[in-house]
C-alpha cells in the first residue's frame, strides 16, 4: 500500500502539470516562469560578480598595505598637526586632565608640560603619547603640585 507521502507528491505533481499545461493560460504561465527563472539567474550572476570584484579589490588593498608597510605612519605630519593629533587622542575619553597639560611638537618630538594630581597620571599620559602614530619621542615635563617643574637648570 502506498504511503501518504507518495499521494502528496503525486497530487503536487498533478497540480503543477495542470497549472502549466492549461490550454487557456498555460503558455503565458510557462513564459512568465521562464522569464522569472532567467531573471533570477542573471541576478545571481551579477551578485557573484560583485562579490568576486570585492574580494579582488580587498586582496589588492591588502597587497598594497603589505608592499608599502615600513613601520611609519602613512602621512608625515607637521608639528602643529601632530600636536593636535596627540591632544585629541590623549584626551579623547575624558579620564585625563586636558586643561592641565600643554602639548607641543617639534620635529616629531612631543613635549608634555603641566601639572597633574598623581604620579600614575604622568606615567599614563606619557605611555599613551608614545603609542600615537607619528610621534618620534616624548619629552616629559609634567610635574606634581607643589613641586618645581622639570627642565634645564639655569
Amino acid at each position: 500500500m502506498p504511503s501518504m507521502y507518495g499521494y502528496v507528491v503525486a497530487a503536487l505533481a498533478g497540480a503543477v502539470l495542470a497549472f502549466f499545461l492549461d490550454p487557456d493560460r498555460g503558455r503565458s504561465r510557462r513564459a512568465v516562469t521562464a522569464d522569472r527563472l532567467a531573471a533570477l539567474a542573471r541576478r545571481g550572476a551579477r551578485a557573484t560578480e560583485r562579490k568576486h570584484r570585492r574580494v579582488a579589490a580587498d586582496a589588492y588593498g591588502i597587497g598594497q598595505k603589505v608592499a608599502h608597510a615600513d613601520g611609519r605612519d602613512e602621512v608625515d605630519l607637521d608639528d602643529a598637526t601632530l600636536a593636535q593629533k596627540v591632544m585629541s587622542e590623549l584626551f579623547r575619553d575624558g579620564s585625563l586632565p586636558k586643561g592641565a597639560v600643554n602639548v607641543n611638537a617639534e620635529n616629531g618630538v612631543v613635549y608634555l608640560r603641566g601639572e597633574v594630581e598623581r604620579p600614575e597620571l604622568i606615567v599614563e599620559i606619557v605611555e599613551r603619547a608614545r603609542r600615537i602614530g607619528g610621534v618620534v619621542d616624548v619629552e616629559d615635563l609634567l610635574h606634581l603640585p607643589a613641586r618645581p617643574r622639570p627642565g634645564p637648570d639655569l
